[in-house]
């Protein structure tokens, strides 16, 4: 094996495919990089065994071949290497590489490319198409929602489901739920809904190009992984077993009073006021006070703890119907106005032991529950 490729192109690639190098695992090789052509081009895969990512480069290919070398050592010699051409050679039967640049050069050895694990591939046709831009906004608005634990391993997975031409992502905690809908360049091949781990979609949304190009999404044969595949890009997950629960439930269709304040200035009181609750279990209150007729009242934002202190914030706000009191968590709050990209959210709520929804006021594709906390004395 013999190619050339750009010392850039190289770094940026060994620095995707990386996220799926495994940190511990009792298979030495998921610790390396498979170096391959392919297509005239040159490919660098890894995996940790539930997730893998293929990436693909330009290069001047003299001599086909692969061999899988130490990812992390690989990586380190590149990105530090001069912004010249990088020279990776293999000898026929050999299990080391030389890597030279400019005036550098190292002897990396690593094992046979025959040894790395079979990455699946789903078939040629994807079950559904959508732009890299709007998957990854999805992504970021509800991803971060699903459980960090695996004490329930569904709800560790975000539902997607694919029906027509809209594709919906949902993922919960059981304290929090968001659920975001988006429509798909081209029609699903059928109606279905799998559950892929939200580790793997933080991963996706890393390293998701910028922009419209088309994200093709298939599940292989044996419907227990899934592949995401743009041009230069392939990730492949394991999918997670189980029964989603019936979300829809979960959110509440009725409301006794609605809420319309600044995103910015309830973003801020929020983290004012998890200053003073740190040391209470990160609760915050946010009091509800009606106006005149108008409509315009206030939304009054508090922290406390006892031996801290407290803060109160008072925000403007239009608020329909009744006064109300509700707590919650204050990283539950900070979390969904963070990647609301509004200007605006509306919060209906119901009382102080109900569900509360927070919806941006210019969109009706996403939605985002928080349960409230329980104060102990009433506060």
């Amino acid at each position: 094996m013999k190619i050339t490729a750009r010392q850039e192109q190289l770094s940026q690639a060994l620095r995707v495919a990386g996220r799926a190098v495994a940190a511990r695992s009792p298979l030495p090789i998921t610790a390396n990089v498979l170096v391959a052509t392919e297509g005239g081009r040159l490919k660098i895969s890894a995996t940790n065994l539930e997730i893998a990512i293929t990436t693909w480069i330009d290069a001047t290919v003299a001599i086909e071949g692969g061999i899988t070398l130490p990812a992390r050592l690989l990586s380190e010699f590149v990105d530090t290497l001069p912004a010249e051409p990088v020279e990776l050679s293999v000898k026929e039967g050999s299990h080391s590489a030389n890597v030279r640049s400019s005036r550098f050069e190292a002897t990396i050895r690593g094992m046979g490319a025959d040894d790395f694990p079979v990455i699946p591939a789903a078939g040629e046709e994807a079950a559904a198409t959508v732009d890299a831009k709007q998957l990854k906004d999805m992504l970021d608005q509800v991803v971060f929602a699903a459980a960090m634990d695996d004490t329930r391993p569904v709800l560790t997975g975000v539902l997607a489901t694919f029906s027509g031409n809209q594709i919906t992502l949902t993922a919960t905690n059981g304290f929090r739920l968001a659920t975001r809908a988006g429509e798909l360049s081209s029609a699903s091949a059928g109606d279905f809904s799998i559950i892929i781990p939200a580790k793997t979609l933080n991963e996706l949304a890393r390293i998701l190009p910028d922009g419209d190009a088309p994200v093709q999404i298939a599940v292989t044969p044996n419907r227990n992984q899934v592949v995401f595949r743009t041009d230069e890009l392939h990730v492949v997950s394991r999918l997670v077993e189980g029964t989603y629960p019936n979300y829809r439930q979960i959110i509440p269709t009725k409301f006794s009073t609605r809420v319309v304040v600044s995103t910015d200035e309830l973003m801020k009181a929020t983290k004012i006021a998890s200053f003073f609750s740190r040391d209470n279990s990160n609760i915050i209150t946010l009091e509800v006070q009606p106006g005149g007729e108008a409509g315009v009242g206030s939304v009054v934002v508090s922290g406390a703890a006892a031996e801290l202190g407290e803060d109160r914030g008072e925000l403007d706000a239009v608020v329909n119907g009744g006064e109300t009191r509700i707590s919650f968590n204050s990283r539950y709050v900070s979390d969904v106005l963070g990647v609301l990209h509004a200007d605006q959210v509306g919060l209906e709520l119901t009382g102080p032991n109900s569900a509360a929804v927070f919806k941006p006021i210019d969109a009706a594709d996403y939605t985002h529950v928080v349960m409230p906390m329980h104060v102990p004395g009433g506060r």
